[in-house]
């Protein structure tokens, strides 16, 4: 049964896209179900896509199920492609969307070690932990989502710090980079180890590929797959962008976030209409307000990423605050 916290209320958005028929890619050779490795016996890094971290973010599945369908192998090193809570995908419903996101937990909370090799158990917590030995092997991840807000623009999250800001552009897609503060329900997959570590080579980048459901993050998801593998040297760079579906933007901007609401309650609520990087130009500004607490914004020209379009509850990350550095 899934998490009664995401319950569907109201219509729900249009669906746009069909889901993949995953059966079909249950075996991948690595003993566990649903992730693919494919080593091209010569050296090079080995490079992870991963998709359905949220199982109804189907943009991320539809494009590793075409990487699949066209037998994508590494020119160099290897590639591992694996879709990660298959079980709350496989309850996808068009007519309530929003309730497979997962069955027991967020499973984009759950990367620190301390719970990975904590006592508690999950649905999540078990998948994780499936996957960890592919991700901890991974010189360079890819982990693709997509968003509530209808016509969202993409996004590619960077981490906390600004060791994966050179991986994004080189990428080149999308247009909005982002350096955050992460979320205090727990550590993301592109905050875990290695990632986030300085000193380690390692990187990874969440791309926010558009609106759930939106035949436009199917596109960029596929598209950002394809640029990254090119980038990583695993496939000839002219057939990748043979198959590119997006248009490049004119420049890629950055926006570093210096704070996250946090939803007290779930009477959490914006005070006026907000929508994915709204830009207000005004310090001070009454933006939320929660239980007797109000957010202002904390200075000029505040970039609001990703507000949440439906209830929130205690302890979900409402919107994060940011200003644009170049």
């Amino acid at each position: 049964m899934l998490h009664p916290a995401l319950a569907a209320e109201g219509e729900p958005p249009p669906v746009a896209l069909v889901p993949p028929d995953l059966r079909r890619w249950r075996d991948g050779g690595t003993g566990v179900d649903h992730v693919h490795l494919r080593d091209s016996g010569q050296p090079g890094p080995t490079v992870m896509l991963q998709a359905l971290t949220h199982g109804n973010e189907l943009c991320g599945a539809l494009a590793l199920d075409w990487l699949l369908r066209h037998d994508v192998r590494p020119l160099r090193g290897q590639l591992v492609m694996a879709f990660a809570n298959v079980q709350a995908f496989q309850q996808f419903d068009a007519a309530q969307p929003f309730v497979s996101r997962y069955v027991d937990e967020d499973m984009n909370r759950v990367w620190d070690d301390s719970v990975l090799l904590g006592p508690r158990t999950s649905v999540e917590l078990r998948r994780a932990r499936e996957l960890r030995p592919f991700i901890d092997g991974a010189d360079l991840l890819l982990d693709l989502h997509s968003m509530q807000e209808p016509g969202a623009p993409a996004l590619t999250i960077c981490g906390m710090t600004d060791k994966s800001v050179p991986l994004a552009r080189a990428l080149g897609q999308p247009a909005t980079l982002l350096v955050d503060t992460g979320h205090a329900a727990g550590l993301r997959l592109i905050d875990r180890g290695g990632f986030a570590d300085p000193l380690s080579p390692r990187q990874a980048v969440l791309v926010e590929c558009g609106a759930h459901w939106e035949t436009t993050s199917a596109d960029m998801a596929l598209d950002v797959c394809l640029r990254f593998l090119r980038h990583a040297g695993l496939v000839e760079g002219a057939w990748a962008t043979q198959h590119l579906r997006c248009a490049p933007p004119q420049r890629q901007r950055l926006v570093r976030v210096g704070q996250g609401i946090t939803a007290r309650t779930a009477a959490f609520r914006f005070t006026q209409p907000v929508h994915h990087l709204l830009e207000i130009p005004r310090a001070g500004t009454l933006l939320a307000e929660d239980d007797g607490q109000q957010w202002r914004t904390p200075h000029d020209d505040c970039v609001l990423i990703m507000p949440m379009m439906r209830p929130g509850r205690g302890g979900q990350t409402m919107v994060r605050l940011g200003r644009y550095e170049d």
